[in-house]
Parts: structure tokens; C-alpha cells; sequence
């Protein structure tokens, strides 16, 4: 199954100069944790709660003033619409992330594909349990 079969295309982005409270209210009214970073249909980055948690409050930043690029994560993780459903699984396991952002081959945004949309893959129960294994194994403290 191709990525661009599985994935969610309505994509719901935050502008870069965006304040992180705008960030943190779309992401409560939508029910979600990560929102891709885009001017126009140029994904940017990616900010995440998390983000927003470890990067902007635990460090003390105005929510208010600080804007989305300030502490989003620029090195996107992304697969194209046009692969495997499977190269999609794999990545997942290897960056050991939940979500992907699916660009067509222009570099553009275009969808979505997460575990979930990965389990719809019938086919693939065992790679599915492998993928989300290896997400779910804890990282390295850092000391």
C-alpha cells in the first residue's frame, strides 16, 4: 500500500511567527500534540506540546511573545506520498517517532501518516508491532 492510501491529507499547520499560545490553543481544539510548521505549503518544522513544555516553559519564555520558529524542531522527519506504507514503518522505528510528514516529490506538504494509519495496513501486523516496539523503547538517559 502507498503512503499517500493511508495517510490523513487535511494537515492542520501553524505559521512560523505564530505565537506558542496560538500553537498550544490549535492543538487543544484539534485534540493533537504535533503540528507541522509552514509557510504557504513549505513545511519549516514540526512543534510539538513537548516542545512547547521543554523548549518555551521550562526555559522560561513568555508564551505570549515567543513564536513557533523560536522552538519548533527545524529538522523534519518526512517521507513521500508516492513510498511504501512499510518505508513509512520503518522510519518510524528508526527515528523512533509516531508521526511522519508526507511531502510530494515538489517537497510540499501534502499529508500525515502515523502508527495508526500504518496499522490499516492488514498486511503488515508484524511490522506494525516492530515499529511501535522500537518507538516505544526508552531512550538513553543523557548525562
Amino acid at each position: 500500500m502507498k503512503i499517500k492510501e493511508a495517510m490523513t491529507r487535511e494537515v492542520e499547520v501553524i505559521h512560523p511567527n505564530a505565537s506558542i499560545v496560538e500553537a498550544a490553543e490549535k492543538m487543544k481544539n484539534l485534540n493533537i500534540g504535533p503540528l507541522p510548521v509552514c509557510d504557504g505549503t513549505t513545511v519549516l518544522g514540526m512543534i510539538t506540546d513537548r516542545d512547547i513544555t521543554i523548549r518555551a516553559t521550562a526555559e522560561g519564555h513568555d508564551p505570549k511573545n515567543t513564536k513557533v520558529r523560536e522552538v519548533m524542531t527545524a529538522d523534519v522527519v518526512h517521507v513521500f506520498d508516492d513510498q511504501d506504507v512499510e518505508d513509512a514503518a520503518k522510519l518510524m522505528a528508526e527515528k523512533q517517532v509516531r508521526r511522519l510528514v508526507v511531502l510530494n516529490r515538489d517537497k510540499r506538504l501534502v499529508g500525515i501518516i502515523a502508527m495508526a494509519d500504518v496499522a490499516v495496513d492488514g498486511n503488515k501486523d508484524k511490522l506494525t508491532g516492530q515499529t511501535l516496539e522500537s518507538i516505544s523503547a526508552p531512550a538513553a538517559p543523557s548525562r
